[in-house]
């Protein structure tokens, strides 16, 4: 790799606590190296199993430059397979959502069965082997309804992420929820511009009015209120419906229950429910339930409702952002919930990132930026963040972890 021994050498140049080097933004170098180390060997959060409601239900879309696609199989067993032909590498099927009784290649009509196996190849010789050519699976892990894949060979260890995560999602009553909406964003900023706003709230006062209703703008890094006599409050009513509050977390991941507003039962624009069919058959005014994984996803799981944040890159300096909200599968939309309502919130909160990201990003690629420090109270999570990275960054490279250079 041509470009490793330069991508160490900016690595090592960042100050600690400080924005990444201006060419880990803006490169086409970094952006594929953060495509084939990042996005191609951590886990990624795609979306919920409720969305693969019946065998043949998938889900497919390209991921950098890599069609995949996870399917529930007759023996409702969700698998994750390579979106490729393994005869002459055309993609199966297109991107988005479907339910199909085989895979058929649009191009010469190779046929594979739900679990992958080739059962079908037109003129081929006697001595084929459809064994030898089934489709290439990569690892799927589904926790309380939650679907996460990891496209590597060798993923990173997952079972202390399931461990924890498992009995605080598992109440909440995804496994028994429905897409309800989802909206696509394209950015013009880089991914990791795109995860440092996600990862803060530093902005929030001054940008996001409509979130500020019902979110906590000072909460503290772990999300527990700084009132304590609140924090404890919230601990106890939690405690009487048995749920942990934590907060839980690893070096990729993080899970954490908090209060919303005082006087506040959902992320609305009146602080109300949007929902009256909720989630879950526990009290609708339960905060929420926040699940963070690096690279590229947020969750927020509420009483009433779930959405569900994920950025990928499609360059180096374009994200796509995926947003999408879940209700219980039996809410029946314009009698249990307006639409209008249950996105409001958080699609006017996106719609303004994507418009600070962009900012972010210009000025960024211009000449004169220089990396500046991070509030390390206001920022703690975007720390958490890039600090990550540039620890995968430096194991990709065989650097040691956080080569980072101290502030002069």
């Amino acid at each position: 790799m041509q470009y490793a021994s330069k991508l160490g050498e900016i690595l090592a140049s960042r100050k600690k606590n400080h924005a990444l080097p201006r060419d880990l933004y803006i490169s086409r170098e970094a952006y594929e190296f953060d495509l084939s180390e990042i996005f191609e060997k951590n886990w990624l959060m795609i979306g919920l199993d409720c969305e693969l409601p019946k065998p043949g239900s998938y889900l497919a879309m390209t991921i950098g430059q890599t069609p995949v696609v996870v399917i529930r199989g007759r023996d409702n067993v969700i698998r994750g397979f390579f979106n490729s032909c393994r005869h002459r590498g055309a993609q199966i099927c297109a991107d988005g959502a479907g339910r199909s009784a085989r895979l058929v290649c649009p191009y010469h009509q190779w046929t594979y069965e739900l679990d992958g196996k080739l059962i079908h190849a037109n003129s081929m010789p006697e001595d084929f082997d459809p064994s030898s050519h089934a489709l290439q699976s990569f690892h799927v892990r589904v926790v309380a309804g939650a679907i996460y894949i990891c496209l590597a060979s060798q993923p990173p260890e997952f079972d202390a992420f399931a461990g924890c995560l498992e009995p605080m999602l598992a109440p909440m009553g995804l496994e028994s929820a429905k897409l309800a909406h989802t909206e696509i964003y394209v950015e013009k900023a880089n991914w990791k511009l795109v995860m440092e706003n996600g990862r803060e709230c530093y902005h929030c006062a001054a940008c996001h009015p409509e979130l500020g209703i019902s979110f906590p703008i000072a909460i503290t890094p772990d999300f527990s209120a700084e009132d304590a006599a609140r924090s404890n409050a919230y601990r106890e009513k939690m405690a009487r419906l048995g749920l942990s509050v934590g907060p839980a977390d690893g070096s990729w991941w993080q899970i954490a229950r908090f209060p919303l507003n005082d006087g506040v039962c959902s992320m609305s624009l009146d602080g109300k429910i949007v929902v009256s069919k909720p989630l879950c058959n526990l009290d609708p005014d339960m905060g929420s339930l926040r699940i963070a994984t690096e690279p590229h996803n947020f969750i927020h799981v509420l009483g009433d409702y779930a959405f569900v944040f994920s950025c990928y890159p499609t360059g180096p300096e374009e994200t796509v952002v995926i947003a999408k909200w879940y209700v219980h599968k039996d809410a029946v939309e314009g009698v249990d919930y307006d639409p209008k309502r249950l996105i409001e919130t958080w699609d006017a909160t996106n719609r303004q990132d994507r418009d600070l990201a962009e900012n972010n990003h210009r000025g960024v690629r211009g000449i004169g930026y220089q990396p500046g420090p991070y509030s390390q109270e206001a920022e703690a999570l975007v720390i958490r963040f890039v600090d990550w990275y540039c620890d995968r960054a430096s194991a990709a490279l065989g650097l040691p972890a956080l080569q980072i250079a101290d502030v002069a």
